[in-house]
């Protein structure tokens, strides 16, 4: 049916089978991950048709005007996620507080933590968009309610993932061993491996920034892109080009397919950055590193960072190895 090409659920098993004393909780966390994002694909897909679209009326705990589909798609994950056993708590770029396990439902071990819709902002106008997810492991005795259990370093991650919707849907994971992306077949809603051992080039052409930004630029980075900018006359002897979607998971999911360089940067405006370390900047720096790129935040390893609040705000640099090499010595120059 799929030319003998590895399904999803094939995929965690076979994973399953190589951990020694696994129990098969974490196989059932991953499969509850994997229905919410064909959920949320199918309310993302009806659009306009479901009246989905649109502001909710509402302002996240970051002060950003939620759409329609965040809210749906911040529910999706939860009831899909919450009563399987595998869980202790999880967090949501969505809500204030991390949200328990209701007491009728058994605790698990691990934790999750997610943007429900990442890119939201591009909805209405058909862009990519889709959720990142990240996965830890509770400590010890840990509260579900208490944010402290969530605040672990990158390092600490177990599984991270996004899933991109776009003319195809593709869910990317990793689980600590590598990079796999899977195709959803809309005939038999199963998703497919169709990208085994993602390997990012280490040297690019394309970057992706928000260059309505740069009056706001530290001068490390405004370094960087003006040697782009320059071109085949300029020091870096080659010609870029500029990429930029405005979707967290398109710009990442292209980076993983041809090479580039992501970068939202700190500036005069976000001094500590922009995206969320826990729900994009970690997920993402997980995925990347283990594709053989690199994330920093322009000084630090963005994996060996430790978080201090749940909704903590970061500078992002990643992609590529060699050029975010070279933007993080910029900084240290």
């Amino acid at each position: 049916m799929h030319n003998g090409r590895t399904t999803l659920n094939k995929f965690i098993i076979e994973e399953q089978r190589r951990a020694e004393g696994a129990t098969g909780e974490f196989s059932a966390l991953l499969n509850d991950l994997v229905t919410a994002c064909k959920s949320i694909a199918l309310s993302v897909a009806k659009g306009g048709l479901a009246g989905v679209l649109g502001d909710a009326g509402a302002r996240n705990i970051q002060g950003e005007e939620q759409k329609k589909l965040d809210v749906i798609s911040n529910e999706i994950l939860l009831e899909a996620n919450e009563w399987g056993g595998n869980l202790a708590a999880l967090a949501s770029e969505e809500m204030d507080l991390p949200h328990p396990i209701p007491t009728q439902y058994p605790r698990g071990e691990y934790l999750l933590l997610f943007d429900p819709l990442d890119g939201s902002s591009n909805i209405d106008v058909n862009i990519s968009v889709g959720p990142i997810f990240s996965v830890l492991r509770c400590p010890p005795g840990a509260s579900g309610s208490d944010e402290r259990a969530f605040l672990q370093p990158g390092t600490a991650q177990v599984a991270a993932g996004f899933a991109v919707y776009g003319p195809t849907t593709v869910l990317v994971l990793t689980v600590g061993d590598g990079v796999h992306a899977f195709t959803l077949d809309r005939e038999t809603y199963t998703f497919v491996r169709t990208h085994a051992d993602i390997r990012i080039p280490e040297d690019t052409q394309e970057f992706a920034i928000n260059v309505s930004n740069m009056r706001r630029w530290e001068p490390p980075v405004k370094r960087y892109i003006d040697e782009c900018l320059a071109g085949k006359e300029g020091p870096r002897g080659k010609d870029f080009n500029m990429r930029w979607v405005a979707s967290m998971v398109a710009d990442v999911y292209r980076i993983l397919s041809r090479g580039g360089i992501f970068m939202y940067p700190r500036d005069a405006k976000n001094k500590d950055g922009r995206l969320r370390l826990m729900y994009e900047a970690n997920p993402m720096s997980f995925i990347v590193e283990q594709a053989g790129g690199a994330a920093t935040d322009g000084k630090t390893r963005i994996l060996e960072l430790q978080p201090h609040k749940l909704h903590q705000r970061v500078a992002v640099i990643l992609g590529s190895k060699n050029e975010v090499e070279r933007v993080t010595s910029y900084h240290a120059a």
